[in-house]
């Protein structure tokens, strides 16, 4: 798997019942539609999304392998000092359920209203993808906490995940 491949599912998933096709998956991600292709064609052989249509994301699956599996594979550590919006313990979810005296974390974008300590995002488009997406970018900030966060944020993100997802 490659990052994006989580972010594509979790696109997938905040369209709800809208149709979709790949070139539309394409433009709201900036991402090209032969890499979305070559994505959902990766999540099917790992068995997060149907292999036929490659249209259904296992989502149970995907709970599975975000609560279990995606510290390990896509780990975050915090960088230096940038401009960027929030993200992880910083996004607004996070911050109506825990008080925090610790510096913000921030997705790095030159154009970002905040500073804080830099989280590398998924993949390189993904603040532009999330601007018009609220749902995804919540989704892709409580990822973030799974990455970085402490353990009690951690159940929190994951619950809230849950309640997003299935």
């Amino acid at each position: 798997m490659r990052p994006q491949d989580i972010v594509i599912l979790l696109k997938i998933i905040a369209k709800k019942d809208q149709p979709w096709q790949f070139k539309d998956l394409a433009q709201e991600l900036h991402i090209s539609p032969s890499e979305i292709s070559e994505s959902l064609h990766r999540s099917s052989i790992g068995g997060l999304i149907e292999a036929d249509t490659r249209k259904k994301v296992y989502r149970q699956s995907l709970i599975e392998f975000l609560e279990h599996g995606l510290h390990y594979v896509f780990p975050a550590l915090p960088g230096s000092m940038v401009n960027g919006i929030y993200t992880a313990h910083s996004h607004p979810i996070m911050q109506k359920e825990f008080a925090s005296d610790s510096l913000p974390y921030v997705w790095p974008e030159p154009r970002g209203a905040v500073r804080g300590l830099a989280i590398e995002p998924l993949y390189k488009e993904q603040v532009e993808a999330v601007r018009k997406d609220p749902i995804l970018y919540e989704m892709l900030a409580l990822l973030d906490v799974i990455r970085v966060g402490r353990v009690r944020e951690v159940k929190f993100a994951i619950e809230e995940l849950k309640r997003l997802i299935l």
